[in-house]
């Protein structure tokens, strides 16, 4: 009887997922299927690889000892296909999840990048807030998160993919460019913000915090561009990712307001696991990267690279 890579790779995801029917829904087959493909590598081999009981399984010594040996296996095919370039012969898919500022900017040249390179491998997209990407990664429903940190969790596969600043931006119709403004000129309008829970969204609550004396309505959106449409309506100011605002800013719809701090650059990521993933997420983050440093934004300017403390000494 022979050994297939089916049967070990069903062998590594039952393992990875915890159970025959999340191995079957990730290589898009059925539970029966999975059972009979593991069933099959263990008389092939000799051995009893996992105990199953009571809905649940658990690996054996020998399965513990032969688990790294099956990884290895299916690492070097995944090798010796990509050194071939045949890399049409890879199929399955990639559980992607991406943040907003992604989604807006540069998803679709890295979607139409990993299709060119991995024809046959179907992208699955989760879009959401970073702090709920990383819940999923490390529940193991997704392959690979590009999000922005901080991060509670330290993943073993990490790829940078840059900086992205952050500005404050309003209507026109506000008539606050132009100068330089106060704290109180720009507290007097409602402050659109990120959802509550994010970074930024903590920075401008505790900028504000920090000056009692003013009265500011902070207004959190899950969905930045539903919040820079706010914006363009004239319902507030906003502290707005660049990269995101700069065609808005084009069309004369947002003008960058001249407010001497602004939240942290967020920093983007391509986060999975190292040990466990198939060798096209690791190519995906890379790709990702690449594509993210195509569409790098300007670097910032010297004016906009003003220390915390000595902006807190500026801002009335």
């Amino acid at each position: 009887m022979t050994m297939t890579l089916k049967q070990l790779e069903a062998f590594v995801w039952i393992v990875d997922l915890g159970s025959f029917r999340a191995a079957a829904e990730r290589l898009h087959t059925t539970q029966p299927n999975i059972s009979v493909r593991l069933s099959t590598l263990e008389t092939a081999l000799g051995v009893t690889l996992m105990e199953r009981d009571a809905g649940s399984v658990r690996l054996t010594p020998r399965g513990r000892d032969l688990l790294d040996h099956a990884r290895r296996v299916l690492r070097e095919a995944d090798a010796l296909i990509e050194a071939s370039g045949e890399t049409q012969l890879f199929d399955g898919s990639l559980r992607l999840g991406v943040t907003e500022i992604i989604t807006q900017t540069w998803l679709r040249a890295f979607l139409r990048a990993f299709r060119a390179r991995y024809p046959n491998i179907s992208v699955e997209l989760t879009a959401a807030m970073s702090a709920s990407l990383e819940q999923e990664l490390f529940a193991r429903a997704l392959d690979l998160a590009l999000q922005n940190g901080p991060f509670t969790r330290t993943a073993t596969g990490v790829v940078p993919l840059g900086r992205y600043p952050l500005i404050w931006v309003a209507s026109p119709a506000l008539n606050l460019h132009g100068r330089r403004l106060s704290a109180a000129e720009l507290a007097a309008q409602p402050v659109l913000t990120h959802a509550r829970g994010s970074l930024s969204h903590a920075e401008v609550a505790e900028h504000f915090r920090d000056r009692r004396a003013l009265s500011v309505r902070l207004v959190p959106s899950s969905n930045l561009a539903a919040g820079m449409d706010m914006a363009r309506d004239g319902m507030g100011v906003a502290a707005m990712p660049e990269v995101m605002a700069a065609p808005v800013l084009a069309q004369g719809e947002l003008v960058r307001l001249d407010y001497p701090w602004v939240p942290k650059a967020l920093e983007f990521v391509a986060r999975y696991d190292a040990a466990t993933s198939p060798g096209f997420v690791a190519a995906a983050a890379e790709i990702a990267r690449q594509v993210a440093a195509d569409y790098a934004p300007r670097p910032e300017a010297p004016e906009d690279k003003i220390s915390s403390s000595k902006e807190k000494n500026q801002i009335i």
